[in-house]
């Protein structure tokens, strides 16, 4: 995935280079490149984002489960 955004950066790139003016090779930068491979690599990247997410609920799940009192202990501990 990144390899193909490296190369589409270096494409655009070469491509703003040729541009007759500054201004005109900064904004076919920005439009041709960093706004459409920011959205493309963020929508990508959201099943991997979705895992960790659900990992991480999983694991604190399973923490507090582990820290929680028994309620029948207590009860017989008391007594």
């Amino acid at each position: 995935m990144y390899l193909v955004a490296i190369a589409w950066i270096y494409v655009v790139l070469l491509m703003s280079m040729t541009e007759v003016s500054l201004i005109a090779g900064v904004m076919t930068f920005l439009l041709y490149c960093v706004f459409p491979l920011g959205i493309i690599l963020y929508v990508m990247a959201t099943p991997m984002r979705r895992r960790r997410r659900q990992a991480q609920e999983k694991s604190l799940r399973t923490t507090t489960l582990a820290n929680e009192v028994d309620p029948t202990k207590a009860n017989d501990e008391s007594t």
